[in-house]
């Protein structure tokens, strides 16, 4: 068969009295995982053994390059020798006049799968596709058989190895892999191989091989006498929302110092941003560094949480009572190793070699440093995910971009939440007591002289173990002279009843914020810390939009101050309120209430909608995206008037996608987070899709059962209800999920497979609803009715299966409703449809709670069944 292995070549090539690779055996199948490797191959030319187990042997291909995470590159891979599983280990040096001489290093390993099941099929027909699971490789990869190649006897078998697109395709990468100089086993370079050195910076004492072919260049050690000086680092600008399209990376931001860590020599020294020689404050970490090759690394330290994630204030705490040996580094850039000035490769080549310098470390000296992989997906849903997990916010870097001291629009920084630094120009006092501070940002606009532009006050945030820092740093700067300057600057001493105390400009703290009222001025301030590492002058510049290729370049609005995750208030041409910028959409007035103040909750505005739509994405589009949406709109909000939308308008926003249901109109419809927040700024509160399948309005995947209690009915009866229906659905063999609607029923939904094998028509959906609905109905019909008529619901649940036609529609998952209490309809694991439950606790108000929990609908299409066999069996 096509597959099938044999070790006869392998063996008949090699004098194993000589080579030190194994003789090895073809294994016996394995129920275990299957193996999968690549090797770097000092041989007459530099290159990659690409291996994966197949028949009980390794299938291998000589590839010519590394192998690349990049989709647009390709490699040629020459179909070679089958090696025997236990070639799977070896790394070392063939020797000369042997065939393959050179040095073998162990350059990914791991297990793979194929994506189809028949790997004869897959090999005859020149297409193998595979998803690996190594240390460096991961995700789905292909080989593909050049076609003059297929169904020839040849000596030369040629396949291409491509990245297939997935969540680790890495655009723009290139040839980054070929800086990765590292053994995945032992971190030995090629050259360390060669000379027989067991460990990286362990030599053999017994006699060395043969050093390896040119093309292996070694990554050393340098013997340099002391640490490199400090090298100006690269910051980022501040950006609304991440960049699109393909060549940017995106890290995660870390909440913590920025520091540079320099080595050699033996000696270790930490810097910070501006060059200070910190070593003395964090002595783990230079202690550790001393023992690292020599280099120059650009990272964050950080004290995590029990969470494990980072926390500013934890770190001041350790800073402040020296208990740092927990602090982790994380590293994101290399700039030297040994003498090598790296700082005009692309960004993909110096992670690449930051990677296999780590790798290099011995193990003794790791413990406190972590490379800071990227991802490659969309910004906007990694800043999503950090958002979700409380993070800082996400940092968008160009892979082919050099590393350039200062501030580049290569490196962008997008918030989660409002957090800045701020200079803190004086506190006040009610007698004793300390009560807050007054802050603000180097104004660049004042006249000779300088000054801080006033931003108020930071009124929360503060425990005793901080005061009793802060207080002496403050009372040691004060002053008699107000540093503030321009119209908003505070005048006064004293002010309602609070004295107030100046400070000179020298001290900065970190903040977070809920945003910025109109005035300029923070909105809900918290204090987070004091940032020693950074000096007042750097906090100077306004918030800026980054690049959007759907614009015209090199043009962006002057920004006044950072509102919320990926918005902006900008100016309008200088004068009148600004407006707001949410996923690239412009709010015009974002105060407008929409949901007036109710039972002592607050009202709630258009930038609280658009805000929501944003931070809910993620949950709301799998059930909204590619279909047709009817949207329930609310302009003056929903005292005003209120009318439903299925039709795009004239001048509808381009960030809808227009949807064609053979009708004299289109549709609309969404895709991203974009279009959700467009939603939002025309005033559309409530989402009603078709339960379609994405981009095939003809295919229903979903059947909602809509339980609508008669008035007066307690919502027990509604429990009830959705547990009968539970357990007939059930029976039927089919995964129902079950939602609030926002109002006084629950939704009972089941998934169904949509393929070509189990596609169903529209007729053939609303039969078999309502067929269960009936049988429901007849089974008590003192307590349900599939009437539509109110006269016959009489203290009764009405089935609705009405919402399972074409053009019928049911509200969506997570969305809004246009009532009083701004109540959301929201997604329930069956556990907590139970007595107390009260769908009045699901609101827009604590939608930021309700979202850090887990959303009971994540395996939602993971329960589709094929209904074709139970309308069969229903005689449907």
């Amino acid at each position: 068969m096509a597959a099938h292995g044999e070790l006869k070549t392998y063996q008949a090539k090699r004098s194993f009295a000589e080579t030190p690779e194994p003789k090895g055996r073809k294994g016996r199948a394995k129920k275990t995982a299957l193996t999968y490797l690549v090797q770097r191959h000092a041989a007459t030319r530099l290159h990659y053994d690409f291996r994966i187990e197949v028949d009980g042997v390794l299938k291998s291909w000589a590839v010519t390059r590394a192998p690349s995470r990049d989709t647009a590159v390709k490699r040629l891979a020459v179909e070679v020798e089958d090696h025997p599983l236990d070639y799977g280990s070896f790394e070392g040096t063939i020797p000369a006049g042997n065939y393959g001489a050179g040095t073998v290093q162990m350059w990914d390993r791991g297990t793979w799968e194929p994506q189809e099941p028949d790997l004869d099929a897959a090999f005859r027909k020149g297409q193998i596709k595979m998803v690996l699971h190594g240390e460096r490789l991961k995700g789905k990869w292909a080989l593909i058989r050049l076609r003059a190649d297929r169904g020839k006897p040849s000596k030369r078998n040629n396949w291409l190895l491509i990245k297939e697109k997935d969540e680790f395709a890495v655009p723009g990468e290139g040839d980054a892999n070929m800086e990765i100089d590292a053994s995945i086993a032992t971190g030995r370079s090629l050259a360390e191989i060669a000379e027989g050195r067991k460990q990286w910076g362990s030599p053999k004492k017994t006699a060395r091989a043969a050093p390896a072919k040119p093309e292996a260049r070694a990554a050393v050690a340098s013997k340099a006498d002391k640490p490199h000086a400090f090298v100006p680092i690269q910051l980022c600008r501040i950006a609304d929302y991440p960049p699109y399209g393909a060549g940017w990376a995106h890290e995660i931001k870390f909440d913590g110092y920025r520091l540079q860590v320099a080595s050699g020599g033996g000696r270790g020294t930490v810097r910070t941003r501006k060059g200070l020689d910190w070593s003395g404050k964090f002595p783990e970490l230079a202690a550790d560094a001393a023992r690292w090759p020599d280099a120059v690394v650009d990272g964050e330290l950080c004290a995590l949480a029990e969470n494990h994630m980072p926390d500013f204030s934890a770190l001041q705490a350790a800073i402040s009572d020296g208990q740092t040996g927990d602090l982790v580094y994380f590293a994101f850039d290399l700039l030297f190793e040994g003498p090598e000035d790296l700082r005009k490769l692309p960004l993909s080549h110096r992670k690449a070699r930051l990677q296999a310098y780590i790798d290099r470390i011995p193990r003794a000296a790791r413990q406190r440093i972590r490379y800071v992989d990227h991802f490659a997906t969309t910004g906007q849903a990694i800043l999503d995910s950090a958002c979700r997990m409380d993070l800082e916010g996400v940092i968008s870097k160009k892979l082919d971009a050099p590393y350039v001291a200062g501030r580049s629009t290569t490196w962008l920084k997008s918030k989660c939440r409002g957090g800045d630094e701020v200079v803190i120009g004086g506190w006040t006092s009610e007698g004793d007591r300390f009560r807050s501070l007054i802050v603000g940002v180097q104004d660049e606009d004042a006249k000779e002289g300088g000054g801080l532009r006033h931003l108020g006050r930071v009124g929360t945030g503060y425990n005793q173990t901080l005061l009793r820092t802060l207080l002496p740093k403050l009372k040691a700067a004060e002053t008699d002279k107000n540093p503030f300057v321009g119209k908003s600057a505070p005048r006064k001493s004293r002010a309602g009843g609070m004295t107030i105390h100046w400070v000179e400009p020298v001290l900065v703290a970190e903040v977070e914020h809920g945003g910025y009222t109109d005035t300029g001025s923070l909105r809900q301030a918290a204090f987070k810390g004091l940032r020693e590492d950074k000096p007042p002058a750097e906090v100077t510049e306004a918030p800026h939009t980054p690049s959007d290729p759907a614009k015209e370049p090199g043009r962006h609005a002057r920004t006044t101050v950072l509102a919320m995750p990926g918005e902006r208030r900008a100016a309008s041409g200088g004068t009148g309120k600004g407006k707001l910028v949410v996923a690239g959409v412009t709010i015009s007035n974002p105060d407008k209430i929409l949901w007036p103040a109710i039972d002592g909750r607050p009202a709630l505005t258009k930038a609280e909608l658009v805000r929501y739509y944003e931070m809910a994405a993620e949950r709301i589009l799998p059930h909204v995206a590619d279909r047709p949406v009817s949207i329930i709109r609310t302009p003056e909000g929903i005292n005003g008037e209120k009318f439903f939308q299925r039709h795009a308008m004239p001048g509808s926003n381009p960030r809808l996608k227009l949807i064609d249901v053979k009708e004299r109109k289109p549709y609309i419809g969404v895709i991203d987070v974009g279009g959700l927040v467009a939603i939002g700024q025309s005033g559309g509160l409530e989402l009603h899709p078709w339960g379609c399948k994405p981009g095939d309005p003809e295919t229903p995947d979903q059947i909602t059962f809509d339980l609508d209690p008669d008035e007066g009915l307690d919502f027990a009866d509604v429990i009830a209800a959705a547990k009968t229906m539970r357990k007939e659905l059930e029976a039927l063999g089919l995964n129902p999920f079950v939602k609030t609607t926002g109002g006084k029923g629950l939704h009972v939904v089941v998934p169904i497979l949509a393929d070509a094998r189990s596609r169903i028509e529209w007729d053939q959906c609303k039969a078999f609803a309502k067929a269960v609905s009936e049988r429901v109905r007849a089974a008590d019909p003192d307590h349900f009715t599939t009437t539509l008529a109110k006269k016959a619901r009489g203290g009764k649940i009405f089935l609705d299966y009405l919402r399972n036609g074409r053009m019928a529609t049911a509200v969506a998952p997570w969305s809004p409703r246009a009532r009083p209490g701004a109540g959301v309809a929201f997604p329930l694991s069956w556990t907590q449809v139970k007595a107390g439950l009260d769908p009045r606790a699901f609101t827009l108000h604590d939608a930021a709670a309700l979202l850090k929990k887990p959303d009971p609908w994540k395996d939602f299409r993971a329960g589709e069944v094929s209904l074709r066999p139970v309308l069969k069996a229903m005689g449907l």
